[in-house]
């Protein structure tokens, strides 16, 4: 039988780790997608994912969505939700490691033309590797 003195506390408390699913198995999968160079452009210094339903409301756009609703470009949303983090962390709104932010975008419900506003929040973290990573999600994700 091991000795539980030479156990970390946290395995001696809540006992040995069943499965772990990392940063990088989401984004393979499709649970986080990776904003890319375009995160740097804004001025992130750290890798930033959105996750597959932030994306979804926020940034996925198509021709076929432009030809029913209104003109709207993928990139372009893209850019405006990683404009409107990068101006919230900027401004200080929030704690250290997570802030809300608010963005107008045009819901993807086939018949909308106007503009909505969608809170998102932005949380600073670790990554598979203890590096700092940033994850943008819908409010009501963890």
């Amino acid at each position: 039988m091991s000795n539980p003195s030479k156990k970390s506390p946290t395995v001696f408390f809540f006992g040995p780790v069943i499965a772990t699913y990392t940063r990088a198995q989401a984004i393979e999968e499709g649970m986080l997608i990776e904003a890319g160079a375009m995160a740097k452009e804004v001025g992130f210094k750290w890798p930033v994912v959105l996750t597959a339903a932030a994306w979804a409301d926020c940034v996925a756009w198509t021709d076929e969505d432009s030809e029913r609703q209104v003109y709207q470009d993928q990139l372009g949303r893209l850019w405006d939700v990683l404009y409107m983090a990068s101006h919230a962390v900027r401004t200080g709104r929030g704690s250290a490691d997570q802030v809300l932010f608010q963005l107008e975008r045009v819901p993807r419900d086939g018949q909308s033309t106007q503009a909505q506003t969608v809170t998102l929040k932005l949380i600073v973290g670790p990554g598979d590797h203890g590096e700092p990573v940033i994850t943008i999600l819908l409010p009501n994700e963890d």
